[in-house]
């Protein structure tokens, strides 16, 4: 077999389901393992098993990584997940046996994030994220606006009330990210202030409505919409893929044809 045929042939293993479907069953295996490696006694009764299932699985990682790197070449490193899998796969064989141990660790947890890279929808999902962060930068400094109005007025309002939240404007502002989370808000900072302002849910629901609602939907949409525009995008590559494959397919026969006569 000649090596562009040898290539053709890895890179049809590569692509393939099965094998993209085996290495996301190493990942959970391997995020099963971390898991129970945290419990010391288990640990310690299976120790030898846990370093070596430890090897095997990177031992497949680096598989893995080589023989993509044998099919795509310099075109591997292109794509930031490749280059991602590569950096957590190959940083492990390095410090594998050495003294950074806290770094080794963390190399081994970051394994799990691989799932992203393997899953196309999660890659869509993660990439529209990272789309998302200009636009989210925006409404993070709307929502800084809006909490740095609200805390001034709950200090000029409520600042004698209830000192402990609304003594200052730094108090108020801690104050409101508690609220923003709808963490006890109603029991421990409403309803005190309700009992001697009755006006004040004007206040805490406005907010409310306009922090917890009205911004974490802008950012919310602004995702949705990039992963939408991203699916949109892969489905039309596949649709195009699908032409050059017939096109290719439609070449072959008519070779065939002129070679018969």
């Amino acid at each position: 077999m000649e090596s562009g045929e040898y290539i053709i042939q890895l890179q049809r293993i590569v692509e393939s389901k099965t094998f993209t479907n085996f290495i996301l069953a190493v990942i959970l295996f391997n995020a099963v393992l971390l898991g129970l490696a945290t419990d010391e006694r288990i640990y310690a009764s299976y120790e030898n098993i846990f370093i070596l299932l430890d090897i095997v699985i990177l031992a497949i990682f680096t598989i893995e990584i080589l023989m993509k790197i044998v099919v795509y070449r310099l075109r591997f490193f292109r794509d930031g997940w490749n280059i991602f899998d590569f950096v957590i796969v190959f940083g492990t064989l390095v410090l594998y046996n050495s003294h950074f141990i806290a770094v080794l660790r963390i190399l081994r947890v970051l394994r799990v994030l691989r799932t992203i890279s393997v899953v196309p929808s999660l890659r869509r999902l993660t990439t529209a994220l990272f789309m998302a962060i200009p636009a989210i930068g925006s409404v993070t400094l709307l929502m800084g606006i809006i909490f740095y109005v609200y805390a001034i007025i709950g200090t000029s309002f409520f600042g004698e009330l209830a000192p402990e939240y609304f003594g200052d404007v730094g108090l108020s502002t801690l104050t409101l990210f508690q609220v923003f989370t709808l963490e006890s808000w109603a029991s421990g900072v409403f309803r005190p202030i309700f009992a001697e302002v009755t006006w004040s849910w004007l206040y805490f629901v406005s907010f409310i409505i306009i922090s917890a609602f009205i911004i974490l939907n802008l950012i919310v949409g602004e995702i949705v919409n990039n992963a939408q525009q991203l699916s949109e995008h892969a489905e039309e590559e596949s649709r195009d893929m699908e032409r050059i494959k017939q096109d290719l397919q439609e070449l072959k026969q008519m070779m065939r044809e002129n070679g018969k006569h």
